[in-house]
């Protein structure tokens, strides 16, 4: 019998994995909050596109209400409950879902900022697993619909990365990666604190920079003073994690220590790390669609992660005696934003000192 997969939160990472998951033959059931979105999967099928006629599917998975989920009591227990709402949803999530688990069942982190800590105080650290999507640019642009702006990874690119918090391998990491090698590129990583830390500084030097200026991903690093800003942002996040004792991976596919030489003002790792984010900007990605999540938030008039991405990285920078001025003033801005208080323009960054 397949494990039982219930996924909480099914926006765009969420439903996108699930949905895929689903298409490839697991027993995955799909939970959010948003009424229209659960109701238009019933209706017509949740619809997933991408850079390759392959990649657009309609697929029709079980899908629940928060109303629904008690119904959980009265079927088979859930053996992987899989957490991809907004880290401020991260413990309510988690606790509607505890109750439901089977005696071996556990729980996997699809976010993006490190919520494992939050997740094991629930339900305790055997039960937790770390996943990281890296680089995988999906959005959800209208009720039932996910769209991938992106191409898919392959050997070029590990888009996803599963990791237990021990840093052992075990079999119950290997089995979801081995679900998800149907998806995109997958691999179990015994580094996942480094994993997460490096996925961090890529949200750091992107979400809040593409809420607080209005910016799509791709134009952030066409425009000098605030790539040059971006920069600034990795490099004090590269410093923290260091401090921190991280073994850090690549910042997408940029060196951690040259982008931090290239923030602290060396010369010839600037002029590297900035070729290279200008050539990611022309990549095969659609730049017209393509937004950091924090971004796709501001659009929708959500609430952001930005206290749990630069704030974060700030509060961690002062508990190692760090100074992060970038991330703690982009965090006050893209508030100031969220507000409604200034408007969304790159002058928000640009003006940061």
């Amino acid at each position: 019998m397949k494990p039982r997969i219930a996924v909480m939160g099914s926006g765009a990472v969420g439903g996108y994995v699930g949905g895929w998951l689903h298409h490839l033959g697991q027993d995955v059931t799909l939970i959010d909050a948003w009424p229209e979105h659960v109701e238009t999967i019933r209706a017509k099928g949740l619809e997933l596109t991408g850079m390759t006629p392959e990649e657009c599917i309609t697929v029709r998975p079980p899908t629940m209400h928060l109303t629904e989920v008690q119904s959980f009591s009265k079927t088979r227990p859930v053996d992987i409950a899989v957490i991809s709402v907004k880290s401020y949803d991260t413990e309510w999530a988690t606790t509607m879902m505890a109750q439901y688990l089977a005696p071996g069942g556990f729980v996997v982190s699809l976010q993006n900022c490190i919520n494992e800590e939050r997740i094991a105080g629930i339900v305790g650290w055997g039960r937790v697993v770390g996943a990281i999507a890296a680089t995988i640019s999906v959005d959800m642009f209208e009720a039932g619909k996910i769209r991938r702006t992106v191409p898919k990874g392959g050997a070029s690119h590990t888009v996803f990365r599963i990791g237990e918090v021990h840093g052992r391998v075990t079999a119950r990491a290997q089995m979801l990666a081995d679900m998800i090698a149907g998806i995109d590129s997958v691999k179990v990583t015994t580094n996942l604190w480094g994993e997460r830390w490096s996925k961090l500084c890529v949200n750091g030097m992107r979400n809040g920079v593409s809420a607080a200026t209005g910016l799509p991903g791709n134009e952030l690093d066409r425009v000098d003073a605030v790539r040059r800003f971006c920069i600034r942002l990795g490099g004090e996040a590269v410093r923290i994690g260091q401090a921190l004792g991280y073994q850090l991976e690549g910042i997408g596919k940029l060196d951690p220590e040259k982008l931090a030489l290239a923030s602290e003002g060396n010369g010839a790792a600037l002029a590297e790390i900035e070729a290279m984010m200008i050539a990611g900007s022309n990549s095969g990605a659609r730049s017209d669609l393509q937004r950091p999540s924090m971004g796709q938030d501001m659009l929708k008039g959500r609430r952001t992660e930005i206290d749990f991405m630069n704030g974060f990285i700030a509060a961690k920078g002062a508990e190692v005696g760090l100074v992060a001025g970038a991330h703690a003033a982009l965090t006050e801005v893209v508030k100031r934003v969220e507000r409604g208080e200034i408007a969304a323009r790159p002058e928000n960054v640009t003006s940061i000192g």
